[in-house]
């Protein structure tokens, strides 16, 4: 079945999308982007994106290319169209299109903006999550603003595909103190030997992650023992469990880091448990 896209203000056949070549996000990757998870229809953990997209447009100096209200109007229909019950929305904003030139098109141009979704196999994603996943770690080593959710992500890319290579699913990246800071598209979380949840905190140059922020208000709710304490792989390698978290991941356990089993080699209660209970909260307030 065709899908659609929404581009720069009008819907089109996916496979008839485009963009003019002096796009600044073509060209310099000069723009920033959100993904949203869908639920029976409806855009989960909304709030949290938008205010992401506001704060990292601002701190690109990029401007609004419309208000909230019209842009949930435009993603929705986005899910409508491409008939998304289950699945993933993505919105891409640069600074426009413009001659080639680093420092900013002066007179300003309009922003660009694109919009696509797509469905996904929530049975399928399910059955892996309850095999668990494996991580590889790799020296840390973007840019010092990983808070902005820029489309700059050449980093994030040659690290997943070292982790395929490998046959695991995501990639840790490691700074130079030896912390691990986060996945190369998720957030990483352990379950230390004391029994405590623990993720770097978000002072440190990571991405700020919509889906961590929802899954620490269920952690608060439980009473679960919680710290943004940052970890080694070798702590992570001794931990009960692990974990990642992320639009696309929600949450995931991690049974495996560097070739190196955690525990029994099974996914642990607490991730399957913290799963669950994120998906029955995002659902809940998703719009």
């Amino acid at each position: 079945m065709s899908r659609f896209a929404y581009v720069n203000g009008r819907f089109v056949r996916h496979g008839e999308a485009a963009v003019p070549i002096e796009d600044r996000g073509y060209q310099l990757a000069d723009g920033v982007y959100e993904v949203w998870a869908v639920f029976d229809g409806k855009l989960a953990d909304a709030e949290g994106h938008f205010a992401r997209l506001w704060r990292s447009l601002d701190a690109l100096r990029i401007a609004h290319p419309m208000s909230q209200a019209s842009l949930t109007m435009v993603l929705r229909e986005a899910v409508r169209r491409n008939k998304v019950k289950e699945g993933l929305c993505y919105l891409q904003i640069t600074r426009g299109v413009a001659k080639r030139d680093h420092a900013f098109p002066n007179p300003a141009v309009p922003p660009a903006i694109v919009v696509t979704a797509k469905s996904l196999d929530r049975s399928a994603a399910e059955a892996k999550a309850a095999k668990g996943a494996s991580v590889i770690s790799v020296p840390e080593n973007r840019w010092g603003r990983c808070d902005i959710k820029s489309i700059g992500l050449l980093p994030n890319v040659l690290a997943k595909q070292a982790a395929r290579e490998r046959g695991a699913l995501e990639a840790w990246f490691v700074d130079d103190m030896g912390l691990v800071t986060e996945g190369a598209s998720s957030n990483a979380w352990i379950i230390d030997a004391e029994g405590a949840l623990r993720t770097r905190d978000t002072n440190a140059n990571i991405l700020r992650g919509v889906t961590r922020s929802t899954l620490l208000e269920v952690i608060r709710e439980t009473g679960l023992p919680f710290s943004e304490k940052p970890f080694t792989i070798a702590e992570a390698q001794a931990a009960k469990e692990a974990f990642i978290t992320g639009a696309g991941s929600l949450v995931t356990p991690i049974t495996q880091i560097d070739g190196v089993k955690l525990g029994d080699g099974q996914p642990g209660p607490v991730a399957i448990g913290l799963r669950r209970s994120y998906m029955e909260r995002a659902r809940l307030k998703a719009v």
